[in-house]
């Protein structure tokens, strides 16, 4: 099969391997495509922990495909079902994922992409925001992620003060929601900008989806007393720091959204799927740009730099 290999930071090749065989309780699944995700960006630029070359489509967590074959003991699956599945090299014509990991993809997608990986995280980190009707929510960084979490909180009944550095981000806030929106630009205007949204108050629930300090910094500052800050941005280039006496002045809950437990992760796929599939939920807006297997530099690159309306991009494989 083909499959693409990180040979060290910044170059990609595409090589020939040996097709995977499925194990007892696997599956391997024809890969339709792919997500590009921004923790992949780290390995792209090189980090002095990681090593080099990496694994055949290793990088790729955001698969779908179709059922190729099935390891001993598998029930419930059959060659030809269209499936999403929590996995960890599909930047590859061909992917293994466990059974349990693995889900099927109703007639209501079909045709359609479907990265359930990041939808499922998308939900899953709802779910930890405990978002009420009523609340006021700040969502800092409007991608992929805090696009969808903007129209989760809205229909949830929250107010959504959506603030992001682009303008283009800003309006896909707009269109998914947000109540209002406020550019990211200056840490104390924004400050500023929320006490007047909030009549002093500051918000109930922040949502940091962006991974670096200066978001995370800002978060803490736009807690209300007693709030709740999610930490839904992927923090993996060093340590951070924290203002722990703001922290701790206000009482404010910290919950860190990633979910290690697979079992809490299929649950937030298999909602995901299901607001999709019912038309609850369109992402499809949200998938900006598209590139062949032979083009995932490019891919990286384009999650990197963000050109023009980048929101997400995926890696289209048959």
């Amino acid at each position: 099969m083909k499959a693409a290999i990180l040979e060290k930071p910044g170059v990609i090749a595409l090589c020939d391997v040996a097709r995977p065989e499925p194990g007892p309780g696997e599956i391997r699944i024809r890969l339709e495509g792919c997500g590009v995700c921004a923790s992949n960006l780290e390995p792209w630029a090189g980090q002095e922990w990681l090593t080099y070359p990496g694994e055949p489509g290793g990088l790729g967590h955001e698969g779908w495909g179709h059922v190729d074959a099935l390891g001993e003991g598998v029930e419930g699956f059959k060659v030809g079902d269209r499936v999403a599945a929590l996995s960890f090299r599909s930047f590859a014509e061909y992917d293994l994922a466990a059974a349990e990991m693995t889900i099927k993809l109703p007639g209501a997608l079909e045709g359609r992409p479907f990265p359930g990986e990041p939808l499922g995280c998308a939900f899953n980190i709802f779910r930890r925001s405990d978002i009420r009707p009523g609340q006021t929510v700040a969502i800092i960084g409007i991608g992929f992620l805090g696009a969808v979490l903007t129209r989760l909180c809205s229909e949830a009944g929250a107010r959504v003060i959506a603030i992001s550095r682009r303008e283009e981000s800003l309006a896909l806030a707009r269109s998914y929601g947000a109540a209002e929106t406020v550019p990211m630009d200056d840490h104390w205007a924004i400050i500023e900008e929320v006490k007047r949204l909030t009549g002093d108050a500051m918000c109930e629930r922040v949502i940091e989806a962006v991974g670096k300090q200066w978001p995370l910094d800002l978060a803490g500052e736009l807690t209300g007393f007693g709030g709740r800050l999610i930490v839904a941005g992927y923090h993996q280039d060093g340590p951070r720091q924290v203002n722990m006496q703001g922290w701790n002045w206000k009482g404010i809950d910290v919950i860190n959204a990633h979910e290690r437990d697979p079992a809490v992760q299929m649950q937030g796929l298999q909602e995901a799927l299901d607001a999709v599939a019912t038309g609850r939920l369109d992402p499809e807006p949200l998938y900006s740009h598209r590139f062949s297997l032979e083009q995932l530099g490019e891919a990286l690159d384009a999650t990197r730099d963000k050109p023009g309306n980048f929101v997400k991009a995926l890696v289209m494989i048959a």
